[in-house]
């Protein structure tokens, strides 16, 4: 591999572009920054790919090759410019952009006169000269022709999570998902989309036939303050979301694609977390206060038994819990003394994450771009659910004063205006038109568009939604009322049933790194497996309390029936089967709710990558169950979200269905355990959930016991 460098060097053969020399001296010059380390982002096995030394001035950006003409890089605004030479060259985008304090990116397209195709990024690690800038540049490559056009239908990836991270766009024999990527189109259009979740965000580019076309995953860190807190650093967010994006977009235009042709984008987020920024300066108050974080279950009991807490599931669809938005900014209200201080001087802004990233993405208090969807809104129970609109009973009810606080503006989720555009960034001036909480955008991206039609999300936590239709059922046993989906056909939304479990796949991650069971997640499913059965062994993953339909503030996780004959396997197979036993209980709700017992159930997340796992969940529910050969359904959501917004993409939920019915590489999972075992596992199942009760005690309680 060949390394190259950034030099600070003056040309004066482009002091003659203003655009040019102001940007350069706005940003580059800003820092004072010079190359202390190089990279190499040419790979050795592609012929393509050759090196290039760059040099960087506030009065030039030039390219320099041993093998061809130095190239100036780019212009602001997209205007054309010529290199150093005179030869011809066109520059198609320049952005630069700070993603917090953090990270800055320098980024560049540029296209020659025989339309071959180049990208650069420059990422400053810290805006001080004190610190190295990287540089990574991949050489302009030759138009492809169809044969050099990679199978990228199911990309199956290398080393990310679910086959995302690390997709390896180069073997054009990789045909996962069944048939092969058509000819090269420069008419082809695409659609971004972002999938913000609790343990990682992701962007991927799908084309026209819903296929991966690029993609990019980045983990950020998880903070535990305190026992049963989780917060999330908003910056992390952030970061994470760009830095994908730019990452994608590497992998995107490699294979000879456009940025142009990416036509939207859409977001979809983990629900319930809340965000507190300053709306004046749009930085951030606090972190992010994650949505299975149960610091506030002294305010839900109290909430309990004040006046009208009756009515709260029937104006907003969710009962009084930790879960919701409402009690998370109580808590905040009360104890965090930045947010009390902006909520009194009426400059507090919040929202949850999608309201945080479109506001980020969009430049932030520049542009001021405040908006959520009403699928995140309906989890933050300050909506009522039939009107769609903020809730003054609901507000006053949880200690809100609308004058005081920024609320975002809740509109439909798919629209080609009120989401505003990228900012910044090679994919600067992008639409983002769609935006759905993530078991919404999963429900979408698994065409569950008819009612009765179901889906369950196995996750960090586990989600089953079932569509009831275009009027909302309040459930009598303990399941969520919410908007499945609201692309405003007619005014109308699509409403759902959801079930939610706490603990899913981040079960199998306890197993990992508290109990150090394995180091890979795909081991703990083997591991169960060298067992027959659980071995009488039952694990109450109940880390945050219990979800529905039990709604148990006081459970704690506990494990039955250990003996001297238990293995590791046992509790493996455990940890897998309580989501499942989760999963069932949800269904029967689900079926005393709506009077129908499900026929099937579609499912997606980490954990439906195990056989085990899914065999399991068949035998226990005794229904079908349907795996896609496509596991990103949630990120798909959100971009058939973004892409009926926009002219000349996907027209009708028709048109998507039609078209996902085309795919190849379902599997399913029928029942095929005895009845009989089945009846006996779930009781006792239910009766360990009864024996997790009554964990938590307040202190006050405590410190009255007489020991």
């Amino acid at each position: 591999m060949s390394s190259w460098s950034l030099a600070s060097t003056c040309s004066s053969s482009l002091s003659s572009s203003p655009s040019l020399l102001s940007s350069l001296i706005s940003s580059l010059c800003l820092y004072s920054c010079r190359v202390a380390r190089t990279r190499t982002a040419a790979r050795a096995s592609d012929p393509a790919c050759l090196p290039r030394e760059f040099s960087s001035s506030a009065c030039s950006a030039i390219a320099k090759s041993s093998s061809g003409p130095p190239y100036s890089l780019q212009t602001l605004d997209g205007k054309p410019l010529t290199s150093s030479n005179n030869s011809p060259l066109s520059a198609r985008t320049l952005a630069i952009t700070t993603t917090s304090t953090r990270r800055t990116f320098v980024t560049a397209q540029t296209t020659t006169t025989n339309n071959s195709i180049g990208t650069a990024t420059a990422t400053l690690a810290q805006p001080s000269p004190e610190r190295p800038m990287t540089v990574d540049y991949r050489e302009p490559k030759r138009a492809r022709t169809d044969e050099d056009m990679p199978h990228a239908n199911g990309v199956n990836g290398t080393n990310g999570v679910n086959g995302v991270n690390g997709v390896d766009l180069s073997d054009k024999g990789n045909t996962v998902n069944g048939g092969a990527h058509g000819p090269f189109n420069a008419e082809d259009w695409f659609i971004g989309s972002v999938d913000q979740g609790t343990t990682s965000s992701r962007f991927i580019i799908f084309n026209r036939n819903a296929d991966i076309v690029a993609s990019h995953q980045i983990e950020f860190e998880n903070h535990y303050p305190e026992s049963g807190w989780h917060e999330h650093d908003p910056e992390d967010l952030v970061d994470s979301v760009q830095d994908c994006m730019e990452e994608a977009v590497k992998q995107f235009t490699d294979q000879g694609y456009s940025i142009d042709q990416i036509k939207a984008i859409g977001i979809t987020n983990q629900r319930e977390t809340i965000l507190c920024w300053d709306k004046h300066t749009g930085k951030p108050l606090c972190n992010a206060v994650v949505w299975p974080d149960t610091r506030t279950k002294d305010i839900v009991r109290e909430l309990k038994l004040r006046e009208g807490a009756e009515k709260i599931p029937e104006l907003c669809g969710l009962p009084l819990s930790t879960y919701p938005s409402s009690v998370k900014l109580m808590w905040l209200l009360r104890n965090h003394e930045l947010v009390q201080k902006a909520y009194e001087e009426s400059r507090l802004a919040i929202g949850t994450v999608d309201t945080w990233l479109v506001y980020r993405l969009n430049g932030g208090a520049e542009r001021n771009v405040h908006v959520t969807d009403t699928t995140n809104a309906s989890r933050t129970q300050f909506m009522n659910l039939r009107t769609r609109k903020y809730d003054d009973e609901l507000l006053d009810f949880f200690g809100v004063d609308p004058t005081k606080v920024a609320l975002p503006k809740i509109v439909t989720s798919s629209c080609p205006k009120l989401y505003g555009s990228i900012a910044s960034g090679s994919l600067a001036g992008v639409k983002i038109a769609g935006c759905l909480g993530d078991q919404s955008s999963a429900l979408v991206g698994q065409c569950g568009f008819q009612p009765g039609q179901a889906k369950n999300t196995y996750g960090t936590g586990c989600f089953l939604l079932y569509n009831v239709g275009h009027e909302p059922v309040i459930s009598k046993y303990g399941l969520l009322s919410t908007v499945a989906y609201d692309f405003g056909h007619k005014g109308e939304a699509t409403y759902a049933l959801e079930g939610s479990i706490a603990v899913g796949g981040s079960g199998v991650k306890f197993l990992l790194h508290n109990l150090g069971f394995e180091r890979d997640s795909k081991r703990i499913t083997e591991l169960a497996e060298s067992v027959p059965d659980n071995g009488g062994v039952y694990f109450v993953t109940a880390f945050s309390g219990l979800f529905a339909p039990y709604w148990v503030d006081d459970a704690k996780g506990t494990l039955f029936g250990i003996t001297q004959h238990t293995k590791k396997g046992h509790i493996a197979r455990a940890t897998l089967e309580a989501t499942c036993f989760q999963t069932r209980a949800i269904l029967d709700a689900m079926e005393k709710d709506s009077g129908h017992k499900l026929g099937d159930l579609a499912v997606d997340g980490g954990m439906s990558n195990s056989d085990l796992t899914m065999q399991t969940q068949a035998d226990l529910s005794g229904i079908r169950v349907e795996r896609p050969a496509m596991r990103e359904t949630t990120a798909l959501g959100a971009a058939i979200a973004a892409g009926l917004a926009i002219r000349g993409c996907w027209n009708s939920l028709e048109e998507v269905e039609t078209l996902m019915k085309t795919k190849e590489g379902r599997k399913t999972f029928l029942p095929e355990m005895e009845k009989k075992k089945v009846v006996r596992m779930y009781n006792k199942w239910e009766h360990a959930v009864e024996m997790s009760r009554g964990w938590v005690i307040d202190e006050s309680e405590d410190e009255g016991d007489d020991y």
